[in-house]
């Protein structure tokens, strides 16, 4: 089977998936690494003009995010090509980038940031305070397809004392705002045509972009950082999983970024010339209800309909060995992560119990919106065997991607829907009740606000570990998996990202023997 998990690929359906959520930042910091390179793990001996081939199923759309260039952009432009003034490494964390360092005044509402010195675009200009407001003022104008634009509404304006200095003031604290800016990238404010070029400050420029084939980015040689540990990287670009298997059996690529055929892996983890990573991954397989509308406006329903599906032998029948149950929106390597697998346990005289106390002793029949690419088709099957064992009726609805962001991101039109959600930290969403599942719950809309306020990342923390609890126990969605990060690479590579966070690929730390 052909486990292709394409993250809505259009422009508009790219925005609907890539929500993003606000996060957990700092209060203040000073950056001392010299370039995202430091710290890279190190190879006995490796080749600094070797070219890496990296196989992806993740084509581009376009090259500017602010355009719906879609997941293929972040994997291939983020912390490449182009920098933020912050950077989010490998496991999580937040790190100064082209923020020499930043300073948050008493009230938390004013951040003032002080630009490393000599750092200089692709093109050759100096990077300045200007380009910074350009750049951040890009994802949040009114024709933005950002995903990260709901992100900055609290910005309340942004002022340039200096070339070095950038100042912004907030219309109330955001305990995440530091964090939201690793998403920015930061672009020469003189640049145009960014859907098909680039104008970033990274240790890659771009070469060129074959569409349908590939894209290629050279080692930047006025990088103000350590330079990358290769010459070149090109992505290769494959329309189905087997084909970019065959492309790392015959060394056309040299890893795989991400994975999606567990089946093909046996091949690759009993031969020595190769090896294959299980790392982090962020996207959550979600069987998404209307909150709104019935029967699904009852937690006992939502909570009835969870109980009676094995998300464990899901998990198993798509992805075997790999992947996680979790029980709730937030994976592992968010802050506030618990184990909650066990508030809606697989148990069918539970699930028949919840029914009837809901007023539903005889089930209750609903359609499932499900979009056409893999796992969904598979996945919404398997609910609709299982929800089958406790009386409830379930109609597949195949829709393509843009009929999803149509139907159901958009117009709300949709009992149930399978989908994705690629990001960290966006467990917030649940405090939105105008979001597309509807969840209105004030208590957790009230936790969320006050969350993002806090004036620590404790009280963050135990805030939204109290969100995570609160939807749980509602069950306002079934989150069925976490899906697996598998990164398959041949064994003469080394430095190379192991986890899955928001799709992010750091290429320049890879060294090849």
């Amino acid at each position: 089977m052909n486990r292709k998990t394409t993250s809505l690929f259009g422009a508009a359906a790219a925005l609907a998936l890539a929500l993003t959520a606000c996060g957990g930042g700092g209060t203040g910091g000073t950056g001392t690494d010299a370039g995202p390179n430091s710290g890279a793990p190190a190879a006995a001996s490796s080749d600094p003009d070797a070219t890496i081939g990296i196989g992806s199923l993740y084509e581009p759309q376009n090259l500017d995010n602010t355009a719906g260039g879609g997941q293929g952009i972040t994997e291939a432009f983020n912390g490449n090509v182009y920098e933020g003034l912050f950077r989010l490494t490998d496991d999580g964390k937040v790190e100064n980038l082209l923020a020499e360092d930043y300073k948050v005044a008493p009230d938390g509402l004013t951040y003032t940031f002080t630009l490393r010195d000599g750092v200089k675009f692709h093109s050759g200009e100096p990077l300045t305070s200007a380009d910074v407001k350009y750049s951040i003022e890009k994802v949040t104008a009114k024709d933005s397809q950002s995903a990260r634009k709901s992100s900055f509404e609290v910005i309340k304006k942004i002022a340039t004392p200096d070339e070095r200095t950038v100042t912004v003031t907030l219309s109330s604290k955001s305990i995440s705002f530091v964090y939201n800016l690793s998403y920015i990238w930061i672009i020469d404010h003189k640049a145009t045509g960014l859907t098909t070029t680039e104008a970033g400050t990274g240790p890659y420029k771009l070469g060129t972009w074959k569409r349908g084939a590939s894209l290629t980015l050279d080692r930047f040689p006025g990088y103000w950082g350590t330079p990358a540990t290769n010459k070149q990287v090109v992505f290769h670009y494959y329309t189905d999983a087997s084909a970019l298997n065959n492309a790392l059996l015959t060394n056309a690529v040299d890893v795989v970024t991400s994975e999606q055929s567990p089946d093909a892996l046996e091949q690759f983890k009993n031969n020595g010339d190769y090896k294959v990573n299980d790392g982090h991954s962020t996207t959550k397989l979600l069987l998404a209800f209307n909150d709104r509308e019935a029967p699904f406006d009852k937690p006992l329903v939502r909570k009835a309909v969870t109980s009676a599906i094995d998300n464990k032998k899901l998990l198993n029948s798509i992805w075997g060995e790999y992947g996680t149950l979790i029980g709730s929106m937030v994976p592992p390597t968010d802050p506030w992560y618990e184990d909650l697998t066990k508030v809606n346990p697989y148990d069918l005289n539970l699930a028949k119990k919840e029914l009837a106390d809901a007023g539903y002793p005889n089930g209750f029949a609903f359609t499932l919106d499900t979009p056409n690419y893999d796992p969904h088709p598979t996945a919404a099957t398997f609910v609709k065997s299982e929800l089958a064992k406790v009386g409830i009726t379930v109609k597949i609805n195949v829709i393509t991607a843009d009929e999803w962001y149509t139907k159901v991101y958009k117009n709300r039109d949709f009992a149930a829907t399978l989908q994705e959600h690629v990001n960290d930290r966006d467990v917030v969403w649940y405090g939105d009740p105008d979001f597309y599942w509807g969840y209105d719950e004030p208590q957790v809309t009230a936790w969320v606000k006050q969350a993002e306020r806090s004036d620590t990342a404790e009280g963050q923390t135990a805030l939204l570990k109290k969100v995570n609890e609160k939807i749980a126990a509602d069950a306002a969605s079934d989150w069925l998996y976490l899906y697996p990060q598998i990164v398959v690479a041949s064994s003469k590579l080394s430095g190379y990202p192991l986890n899955g966070l928001n799709s992010q690929f750091y290429a320049y730390t890879i060294k090849k023997n």
